[in-house]
């Protein structure tokens, strides 16, 4: 019997010519057009995770404080005293590659719905952006889009965003990388999960209608991007947040009424993904029918109904006998609400139109039973990451205390500040309504992590001190360099971010953005990057609770040669703080306050650093190596410091180097500070980069209980380098060699100005 589809209607729903092959195998029948349309969401790389499953294994996932790990909507945290953080990462690159506004905005309404899936109650976003350089109108058009439409979705559904990272680089154009992270604290009694379970039990649908929006998006987002992308704008999501507000609050409301079983967020292939998910994690069937589904546009067909993502979406199994109440909470919400399935005893997917069988699958074989690739690790680096360790600090010009090829190093202070990646984002920050709910404790660029009030869920007064810091933090250019170091040393970044609020770090979620696992550099890639996050998370006892993975991530040339981006495996991270009244930022406090740097002795590295690409155009050298002795205990000895009211200020030295470190201390506070330094190039000690590194501020007559601690926790491996001057310029030198000496406000001006300035040409 011939395939009732041509080769080319196969592979336009995702489909390899051996997996539909496979799919005819185990259906004992060719599949119908809805069918395929299914097979081809749920076969996707952005649902089954084919190429990157084998690898996410090696993960570790437990922890005295996981209450929930990977495989549910989000993962859980205990945050001790009756308090649980829900929390998850996800991407939304290629829709926002092709839409920016509606790709960022349904990004942030999705991982929203996550949070609020498990019986939690939104509390914080963040974001983690990659774009190419604002030199380029493209560039800028999508990441003034991505902005607002962050910012739109957010602030309309009155959820703060409160923190995240920005980077540009060339190896973003075309490509955005667009992660949104979200908290929430759990409301209900018990932690709502998604497999479905009681046979005879009603499935309902809630939210908002179904239209044609969103067509085939999990499809869209496992392909590479080309120019013909822009004709799959129908797949990209139009979200209205105002209509998931009400959701959140009649979710609540229903799941503390004890009368939901299961629920499900139709996210990515929608009716698809909710039932296949729901009917395979609970070791059953769910039997729905199209013709109960609410629409809101006409003639649609059973294709459409099982692919389309319209959002603010969810399935529910409910209690049997107790539907009716459920269905009156949502229609208080203003929102749709109705019966359109059963849970069976068959493990299958059957879905009903118009009187007859639309679709029928045994949900295993789209849910958890999908194609796996076992593919090949390369035995030798590539040549392009061989090329690159060759270089070295010798290669460079020779420098003086003056500066080096003609440029002072204040100027190349001044040029680094300038670099958008470096540069402030308050015109990122200043759309995004970040103190909505009045639980923000650390304003957005204000600390290394954001920091958030967890207010009390009963009568409880002790909860009412409790906080937790967040962060997402990734150096692409370091995994690019080198994927194993690069991925252990965002999490330890991750982990050090937190450490310089005060906050103890607790677990990870990730999001693996990275280019085509088909092609053996890129799978490479990836798989490296995974064991160094699972090597790290072992390291610093930050078990990875959940995440989501993006691969594809690749623009094609006019020559059809693939683009990937820079390998991004960002670190969303989340951390607790005992008593938000003593936590700290980056900005210098005191006027006198003596200035220190912990992990003085870690020498910093130019390779793969923000100075070498910016100064010299050069992307190449060993990025950082992460001690994990030594990064564990300065970071014990920050968050210490903090809670015993040593360290007044805390930052980490991260992109630029001690010299953007101490900048950013000046510029945030109006204080000036004189360092002295040592060390051997001038430019390695100025702007090199490492791991392991904070800068903190001790008041004077706290220096000697400081120092005895210092001592007795890093041994060496600290040091006094200056102190807070009223005086508004950092000045610095090294060996006794003035090589800094730059009024507050002339950096202040390139620091601050500097997106906007690539904005307005």
């Amino acid at each position: 019997m011939s395939a009732p589809f041509s080769p080319q209607e196969i592979a336009s729903e995702g489909i390899k010519p051996d997996e539909y092959e496979e799919i005819v195998s185990r259906l004992g029948r060719h599949p119908n057009k809805a069918e395929l349309g299914m097979f081809g969401v749920m076969w996707s790389e952005h649902c089954c995770y084919k190429n990157s499953r084998p690898l996410l294994k090696q993960f570790p996932t437990t922890g005295d404080r996981i209450l929930v790990g990977p495989g549910e909507n989000a993962g859980v945290v205990d945050l001790g005293n009756g308090l649980r953080l829900a929390f998850k990462i996800e991407s939304h690159n290629h829709p926002s590659a092709v839409e920016p506004f509606q790709g960022a905005a349904t990004g942030v309404g999705g991982i929203l719905r996550d949070i609020f899936t498990m019986g939690a109650r939104p509390i914080a976003i963040l974001n983690s952006l990659r774009f190419g350089n604002l030199d380029d109108a493209r560039n800028r058009r999508i990441f003034t889009g991505v902005v607002e439409g962050i910012s739109h979705y957010g602030n309309c559904v009155g959820v703060p965003t409160v923190g995240g990272e920005v980077y540009f680089d060339p190896a973003y154009s075309g490509n955005p990388l667009v992660n949104a992270m979200a908290l929430g604290l759990m409301e209900t009694d018990e932690i709502v999960k998604s497999g479905a379970k009681g046979i005879g039990n009603p499935v309902l649908y809630v939210g908002s209608t179904t239209g044609r929006d969103g067509m085939g998006g999990a499809s869209f987002a496992s392909a590479e991007l080309t120019d013909q992308s822009m004709d799959d704008r129908p797949a990209v999501q139009v979200g209205d947040p105002f209509l998931e507000k009400s959701l959140i609050e009649a979710c609540l409301e229903a799941f503390k009424t004890g009368a939901v079983v299961a629920a499900q967020d139709m996210g990515a292939a929608g009716i698809t993904c909710s039932t296949s998910e729901m009917a395979a994690k609970g070791g059953v069937g769910i039997e729905l029918d199209l013709d109960k589904i609410p629409v809101r546009e006409t003639g649609m067909i059973p294709y459409e109904y099982l692919l389309s993502e319209s959002q603010e979406r969810m399935l529910f199994v409910a209690q049997k006998g107790r539907e009716q109440e459920l269905i009156e909470i949502f229609h208080r919400w203003g929102l749709q609400a109705v019966i359109a399935g059963t849970v069976i005893e068959e493990p299958i997917v059957r879905i009903l139109f118009k009187g007859e069988i639309a679709a029928n699958i045994p949900a295993t074989a789209l849910a958890d039973n999908t194609p796996i690739y076992h593919r090949e690790l390369l035995t030798e680096l590539p040549k392009y990451a061989t090329d690159a360790s060759k270089w070295t600090e010798e290669s460079l010009p020779a420098c003086t205390n003056e500066g080096i090829d003609s440029k002072t190093w204040n100027e190349i202070l001044l040029q680094l500040l300038d670099t958008p990646t470096i540069a402030s984002k308050r015109w990122v920050y200043r759309q995004y309504d970040h103190q909505v709910q009045n639980n923000t404790v650390i304003l957005p660029g204000g600390a290394d992590a954001a920091v958030i009030r967890v207010r009390p869920i009963d009568a409880d007064p002790s909860t009412s001190t409790i906080g937790v810091a967040a962060t997402t933090d990734c150096n692409g250019r370091y995994v690019y360099l080198d994927p194993y170091e690069g991925a252990k040393a965002a999490v330890a970044e991750a982990s050090r971010n937190l450490s310089c609020v005060g906050a103890e770090p607790l677990a990870v979620t990730d999001n693996l953005n990275f280019g085509s696992p088909e092609n053996p550099v890129g799978y490479w890639q990836l798989a490296s990057a995974c064991r160094g996050i699972a090597d790290a998370c072992r390291e610093m006892s930050t078990p990875v609770t959940g995440g989501n993975v993006s691969l594809y991530n690749e623009t094609v040339d006019s020559q059809g040669n693939p683009q990937p981006i820079y390998p991004t495996p960002v670190i969303g991270m989340v951390g607790l703080i005992p008593d938000i009244t003593k936590v700290c930022g980056q900005a210098w406090q005191n006027e006198g306050d003596l200035i220190y740097l912990l992990g003085s002795s870690v020498v910093p590295t130019l390779g793969g650093s923000e100075y070498l690409n910016t100064i010299h155009r050069t992307v190449a050298g060993k990025p950082p190596v992460v001690d994990f002795i030594l990064e564990r205990l300065v970071q014990k000895a920050c968050r210490d410091g903090i809670r015993q009211g040593w360290v007044k200020s805390a930052h980490d030295c991260a992109d630029g180097g001690i010299a953007v470190t101490l900048a950013e201390c000046c510029i945030s506070s109006g204080l000036g500070a004189t360092v002295a330094l040592s060390g051997s190039r001038f430019d390695t000690v100025l702007f090199g980069e490492s791991a392991s590194r904070i800068i903190v501020s001790i008041n004077p007559k706290l220096q000697s209980e400081w120092e005895n601690y210092l001592t007795e926790t890093l041994g060496q491996a600290w040091q006094q380098i200056g102190q807070i001057k009223s005086d508004p310029c950092l000045k610095m030198s090294v060996w006794d060699q003035t090589v800094i000496d730059l009024n507050i406000q002339q950096m202040q001006d390139k620091w601050e100005n500097a997106i906007v300035r690539r904005l307005e040409q």
